[in-house]
């Protein structure tokens, strides 16, 4: 392993490296905070993934792409004199030591507010943030199950929620109800969504993450196509040409085989 001060020397010749690529690469000099702006989700859901295959050699590669990200995103900031990379490392150093008075400070741990962890890195943070509504700060481009379930969870922290799972039923049903009965193409947009939210909760009444159940079911779904797209390619066969019947088939064949 080396040591801090190999780190930082990388680290300030990636910061050099960017600054030069931004003078002479043509294509980094046109590029803005906003036109870049996709490429931070793009590698963090790169990121993601290597993480969920405990690929280790991806990992590298993938926090790195990450991380050029923010240095990207600062340095296109000095050069409109508003913070550069020190500004931003800065700031992190002195929000760490903030959120953490058990270790940078004197207070004991087990006095903070909260049963959790988790609980009592929010307290400090409600404290340090003073907001007036207790659902700021939720990003709006989260995808948008992670969203409902986290504006759900600081609504329940003030007993805004169901009692049980049993209640959040009745919920789903009502909502698929109303959705029955929307005509124009607004009213089945705005109850598709609504359903989906009732949905969301009802998977955090169970204790389930619906984005992770989402995944799942689009893994499945991805495998048994996939088995079917084999089974046609063995059969010559061209899946335009293939009837919806033929397809199903296959489908219940793979999903028996467990994919």
């Amino acid at each position: 392993m080396e040591d801090c001060r190999e780190e930082g020397k990388n680290f300030q010749k990636l910061v050099d490296i960017m600054a030069k690529l931004r003078k002479e690469c043509p294509w980094d000099r046109e590029q803005t905070n906003k036109s870049i702006k996709n490429n931070l989700i793009e590698e963090a859901y790169e990121l993601l993934e290597a993480i969920e295959e405990d690929n280790d050699e991806a990992m590298v590669e993938e926090l790195g792409d990450l991380l050029l990200q923010v240095v990207f995103h600062s340095q296109i900031k000095k050069e409109e004199g508003k913070f550069d990379i020190n500004d931003v490392i800065k700031n992190l150093i002195e929000k760490l030591i903030r959120r953490h008075p058990h270790v940078f400070g004197n207070q004991d741990y087990k006095e903070l507010e909260g049963k959790t962890h988790l609980e009592k890195w929010e307290k400090i943070k409600e404290k340090e943030k003073k907001r007036e509504s207790i659902l700021e700060g939720i990003p709006k481009r989260m995808p948008a199950l992670q969203r409902a379930v986290k504006v759900q969870k600081r609504m329940a922290k003030v007993g805004f929620d169901w009692e049980n799972p049993e209640d959040v039923w009745e919920k789903v049903h009502e909502e698929i109800e109303e959705l029955k009965k929307a005509s124009s193409p607004e009213e089945i947009k705005h109850e598709i969504g609504d359903v989906l939210i009732a949905i969301s909760n009802l998977a955090r009444a169970y204790g389930i993450d619906p984005e992770e159940a989402l995944h799942g079911s689009i893994d499945r779904t991805v495998r048994r196509f996939q088995y079917i797209e084999k089974k046609a390619k063995e059969e010559n066969k061209d899946l335009k040409e293939m009837s919806i019947e033929d397809m199903d088939k296959l489908w219940e064949e793979a999903k028996s085989k467990g994919l």
